[in-house]
């Protein structure tokens, strides 16, 4: 039987606050152990404490996860960066953007699943008032236990 989703059973027995890795670590048997990156998002969010890491201040029970992107199109000179940047902090990301010498826009996202999603859509359709996108490519996606950035920055 699985705990209650909002009770981490490594706190509820006295544990310390690495939940994430003892929950992980005690309810999945090895053979369902797979490299994937979905699976191991839906089974951490099934346990409702993934987002209990010491020092961080994301939504309980969110995911961390970190992913690269770049942007093609119109993105440079059209005020793309900065957009970038201020919608990332209205969502509680953190991260950077720069443009790159092939005219693209290219940075990487840390937060919330949940947030990081949106962010994402938000650089595939919306961007700048001035831009016009093409694509966007998301790479080296993966799940963190904690934040490399303290805030999101236009690197120059």
């Amino acid at each position: 039987m699985l705990p209650d989703p909002g009770v981490c059973p490594s706190r509820a027995k006295g544990g310390g606050p690495g939940c994430a890795p003892t929950c992980f670590r005690h309810r999945m048997p090895a053979s369902a152990r797979l490299p994937r990156a979905g699976l191991l998002l839906a089974f951490l969010g099934a346990l409702g404490c993934a987002g209990r890491v010491p020092g961080l201040s994301m939504a309980e029970g969110d995911t961390l996860i970190s992913v690269d992107y770049e942007v093609f199109g119109k993105v440079q000179g059209v005020f793309f960066r900065k957009y970038t940047q201020a919608e990332g902090k209205k969502l509680g990301l953190v991260g950077w953007v720069q443009n790159t010498d092939q005219g693209t826009v290219q940075g990487q996202l840390q937060g919330p699943i949940s947030k990081v999603r949106h962010m994402q859509e938000w650089l595939e359709t919306r961007g700048s008032p001035k831009s016009h996108i093409d694509k966007a490519n998301f790479n080296n996606e993966k799940v963190i236990l904690k934040l490399d950035y303290s805030d999101f920055q236009i690197v120059k």
